[in-house]
C-alpha cells in the first residue's frame, strides 16, 4: 500500500472521516449516474434526510464480498434461483441481462432490531451506522472466527429498509460500479469497509446530468470525483 497522490482523492478522504459526503460519478456508457457517497459507520438522520432530499434515488450500504461471506450475506438473485422451485416466476425474472452490468450487487434488505417501522430518518440512519460498525468489528478481527453469522443477526432481521450491496469478489478487477468504487474508497480512507450510497435524480425523470451534480457538489463545498481517478489510485493503493 502507498500514499496517496491524487489531490482529489485525498480530499475525498478527509471529507469521509469528517463524516462528510462525496460524490462519485462511475463512467461514461455504464450507469452515467451520479451517487452521494457517506461512511456508513458515521450515519445520522440528518445525512440520511440529505441523501433521500438531494439525492432522491434507493439508499443501499456496501460491505465487500470477504465480509459479506462471514456475515452469511447472500446475493438476492442467489436467494431467488434458491427459491425458484416453489416460486417459478423468480426463475424468469432473475436479471442476467443487465444492460450496463454483469450481474446485481443487491444483498438483502435490513431493519436494525431496534427499529420501529425502519424507514425513517432515524430509524434508517441507526440500521446503517450499526451495521457499519459491524462490519468494521469483523474487518479488525474483533468478531470470532465463525461468528459473523450470529453477530449479524442478533442486531438485524429481513426483510427492512436499507438495502446492502455486495461487492465483486476482487472488487474494482471485476466490477465497476458504485458499489465497488465507494467501498475501495472507504478502504483507502482506512475506515470501515462500507458506504451508504444514493443516486442523484433529476426532475425530468431521470438521473441527475454530470454537469448539474458537479454544480450541485461544488456549490456545496463537496468533493466530486470520476470512477476512474478511484480505479487509478486504487491500482497503485493496494499493490
Amino acid at each position: 500500500m502507498t500514499l496517496i497522490k491524487n489531490k482529489d482523492i485525498v480530499l475525498a478522504i478527509e471529507a469521509l472521516k469528517k463524516g462528510e459526503p462525496v460524490f462519485i460519478y462511475d463512467a461514461d456508457g455504464r450507469e452515467e449516474e451520479t451517487d452521494i457517497v457517506m461512511v456508513t459507520q458515521f450515519m445520522k438522520p440528518v445525512d440520511i434526510m440529505r441523501l433521500r432530499k438531494d439525492g432522491g434515488g434507493l439508499i443501499c450500504s456496501t460491505v465487500t464480498d470477504e465480509i459479506a461471506e462471514k456475515m452469511g450475506l447472500p446475493f438476492m438473485v442467489d436467494v431467488y434461483r434458491g427459491a425458484k422451485a416453489e416460486m417459478p416466476l423468480l426463475e424468469k425474472m432473475i436479471p442476467d441481462h443487465l444492460p450496463y452490468d454483469t450481474k446485481s450487487a443487491f444483498s438483502l434488505t435490513i431493519n436494525h432490531l431496534d427499529n420501529y417501522t425502519g424507514i425513517t430518518d432515524n430509524d434508517r440512519s441507526m440500521t446503517a451506522a450499526e451495521f457499519g460498525k459491524l462490519v468494521g468489528m469483523i474487518q479488525n478481527g474483533e468478531v470470532p472466527e465463525g461468528k459473523g453469522v450470529d453477530e449479524f443477526t442478533s442486531r438485524f432481521r429481513t426483510p427492512g429498509h436499507l438495502h446492502l450491496l455486495r461487492s465483486a469478489k476482487g472488487l474494482l478487477d471485476n466490477r465497476k460500479g458504485h458499489t465497488e468504487l465507494a467501498t475501495v474508497l472507504c478502504m483507502m480512507a482506512e475506515l470501515s469497509p462500507s458506504a451508504t450510497i444514493c443516486e442523484m435524480m433529476g426532475d425530468d425523470g431521470r438521473a441527475l446530468q454530470r454537469p448539474e451534480a458537479m454544480k450541485y457538489a461544488k456549490d456545496n463545498g463537496f468533493v466530486y470525483l470520476d470512477g476512474i481517478q478511484i480505479i487509478e489510485e486504487w491500482n497503485t493503493w493496494s499493490e
